[in-house]
């Protein structure tokens, strides 16, 4: 099974959260890049949030959640590509993750 991609259509951070996010994010998306996504957190039906291969962040304490997690991504700052893509494509793109890391 293949991991849904998906692109970043909403990277910006609240006036009010930015010193939160600079301290708990260690990496953060950037809008009109693409991600592949790791895993889709329900969050005990709070906020689903998805955690990505190409962003990778330390566990915090969720309060709200009562657990160590990592802070994950709300699903609507990304689309959903909605594209088919032939295993070559695929490869290219591997190639292309492999390049960044």
């Amino acid at each position: 099974m293949k991991s849904s991609r998906l692109v970043c259509v909403d990277d910006s951070i609240k006036f009010d959260q930015i010193v939160f996010v600079s301290e708990v994010y260690q990496q953060w998306v950037k809008k009109g890049e693409e991600y592949t996504v790791r895993q889709v957190l329900e969050n005990d039906g709070i906020v689903t949030g998805v955690l990505l291969n190409e962003v990778v962040n330390e566990p915090i304490w969720q309060k709200l959640l009562g657990r160590y997690q990592e802070p994950a991504f709300r699903l609507n700052r990304f689309n959903i590509f909605a594209e088919v893509i032939t295993n070559e494509q695929e490869e290219q793109w591997q190639q292309k993750c492999a390049q960044v890391e």
